[in-house]
């Protein structure tokens, strides 16, 4: 029971010694000027890529991401459309066997010529 209640005493020490350096730290006006400096620094490096990678026409990852949806957007759009082409043409055949079959029996009535799926008058 002893060596918990001691590992947790490091451990706790431990962390308030942390705690204790980190406030030093951004108290500290050279180290707040560093880290600032190091911060800006980072900041034109990105832009500085930017940059060059727009130079170089080479496009960034935020405008691939936007391409990437255009055409997952398209590509489910033009899903649609086939997926009624094919019902169109399936459409389009049951009404050719229909005429095919009002020809073979010219005294039928048309009634069954009618589209399939749609209401009859």
């Amino acid at each position: 029971m002893s060596e918990e209640i001691t590992g947790g005493g490091f451990r706790t020490r431990g962390e308030e010694a942390l705690g204790d350096l980190a406030q030093a730290l951004l108290e500290n006006p050279i180290f707040n000027q560093a880290l600032t400096a190091a911060m800006g620094a980072g900041e034109r490096a990105a832009q500085a890529q930017r940059t060059a990678m727009g130079a170089l026409n080479i496009p960034a990852a935020s405008e691939l991401e936007r391409l990437e949806q255009r055409l997952r957007s398209l590509s489910n759009r033009l899903e649609s459309v086939e997926d009624r082409l094919d019902d169109l043409s399936d459409e389009v055949a049951v009404l050719r066997r229909r005429v095919a079959s009002h020809e073979a029996a010219p005294g039928a009535s048309n009634e069954h010529l009618s589209a399939p799926g749609h209401g009859q008058s």
